[in-house]
């Protein structure tokens, strides 16, 4: 995901630019760093944000809360002014002391990304019902969501949108299209129907003659989405072997376990995903996925398959350091998310302190508590425990309790008044 973003990015912003098609999921180098572009204070990475900062900012964030540290304050500031007046992020601003305009490429992953980081950090209530606002208001006449405003729903993207609703605490079965259609509904139609080496599997998007074509990426993503969950899932006890449930009409849950079914098969022989080839590359030698494993380890625990990660997981521990390294901050929060969803220790992960590397990309962490290794802080939003009172869901809990004791208060003087009339 962290790779793929760069490509993506650059392909949304060429069809915002050039009216061209929607973006592509493919692999694509990170842009180099300008020597003399001074980086903004707070942002996490040293490399150039232009088309990652918001994103890497944002899993930090995620990555950090699961394991009890805090960000410095400047930190979130900076991702907090990154967003536009009507809700939504771009990328990356370069200066936000200019307002968002139409030449700016708003992203609903780098949004719903946000969204779900500044829901862990907490305390930004208005900045996040903003997000999910915006991100209710450009949602696609099929029920999803593309990377950008308007652009065709894509497995990833929706995923990603559902992650942010679900967890802002929106009850996502309630988000419909004029024509009935929920967030569900665009991933069902990318679920590639069980039989045939890629049984299970979802699509990023279908070609231009309709077909579906499995993407390991796309699935990781999809079988968060049809569960309804966030990035930052908790550590799951394994449940039975994930099997594909054949047939059409398959609810959001069974596309899910459909989904694991072809991520633990995938896993199955090497502990580890490969890239796709990049388009007319001669050199067609399978290259491992780090990035994708990972996401691929949160899915199957998400799923209830922790088991079937195990050996990604000790793939992981042995050869992701450098990957890690070479990417940064969004790497190595990839990295703590599936230790934290299979109960591995990040901060000993193959003999890496993943959370002090993490930490070190950005400025020194407001607070650090080392969290109990027998509790579970990971947050699983699903349909049974979302509550939905509209935009402003956070603190809604308490707006509820204020309610009662306010009622339970007026009752008391009613049946005291009462009494004392009673008395004269």
């Amino acid at each position: 995901m962290t790779v793929r973003r760069s490509a993506a990015t650059l392909a949304a912003t060429a069809a915002v630019l050039c009216a061209a098609a929607a973006p592509v999921a493919v692999a694509a180098p990170s842009p180099s760093p300008s020597p003399s572009a001074a980086l903004p204070a707070g942002l996490y990475g040293t490399k150039d944000p232009t088309y990652d900062g918001v994103w890497r900012q944002s899993m930090a964030f995620l990555a950090q809360r699961l394991e009890g540290v805090t960000p410095a304050g400047k930190s979130v500031d900076w991702l907090i002014g990154q967003q536009c007046a009507n809700g939504a992020y771009a990328a990356f601003r370069p200066d936000v002391s200019k307002p968002c305009d139409a030449k700016t490429v708003l992203d609903t992953n780098a949004t719903a990304a946000a969204t779900q980081a500044l829901v862990e950090v907490g305390g930004h209530r208005d900045i996040v019902n903003n997000g999910v606002r915006w991100l209710k208001s450009v949602q696609n006449e099929d029920g999803g969501w593309g990377y950008t405003a308007g652009a065709p729903s894509d497995a990833n993207s929706t995923s990603l949108v559902i992650g942010a609703l679900a967890r802002q605490g929106q009850r996502l079965a309630d988000i419909t299209t004029p024509g009935g259609k929920t967030p569900y509904d665009p991933l069902l139609a990318l679920a590639i129907p069980c039989g045939g080496k890629d049984g299970g599997a979802f699509a990023y998007q279908p070609d231009k003659k309709g077909k579906l074509t499995a993407n390991a990426d796309a699935t990781a993503a999809a079988v968060l989405g049809t569960m309804g969950k966030a990035m930052a899932v908790g550590n799951n006890a394994a449940g039975k072997a994930p099997a594909c449930h054949p047939g059409s009409g398959l609810t959001p849950e069974q596309a899910a376990q459909n989904g694991a079914h072809y991520l633990a098969g995938a896993l199955a022989g090497s502990g580890h995903l490969n890239q796709a080839p990049m388009p007319g590359a001669t050199d067609t030698t399978p290259q491992p996925d780090f990035g994708n494993t990972a996401d691929a380890v949160v899915a199957l625990s998400a799923s209830g398959h922790q088991d079937e990660a195990a050996g990604a997981i000790a793939w992981l521990k042995k050869n992701s350091t450098d990957w890690a390294g070479q990417n940064g901050p969004a790497a190595y929060a990839q990295l703590i998310l599936a230790a934290h969803a299979t109960g591995n220790d990040a901060r000993d992960f193959g003999g890496v302190d993943l959370v002090a590397r993490l930490n070190a990309a950005g400025p020194a962490p407001a607070a650090v508590v080392t969290p109990d290794p027998s509790a579970d802080t990971g947050y699983e939003a699903t349909e049974k425990d979302q509550v939905h009172s509209g935009d402003d869901v956070i603190g809604g809990v308490w707006w509820y309790i204020g309610i009662a004791l306010v009622l339970a208060a007026i009752a008391f003087f009613l049946i005291s008044g009462r009494r004392k009339n009673r008395q004269l």
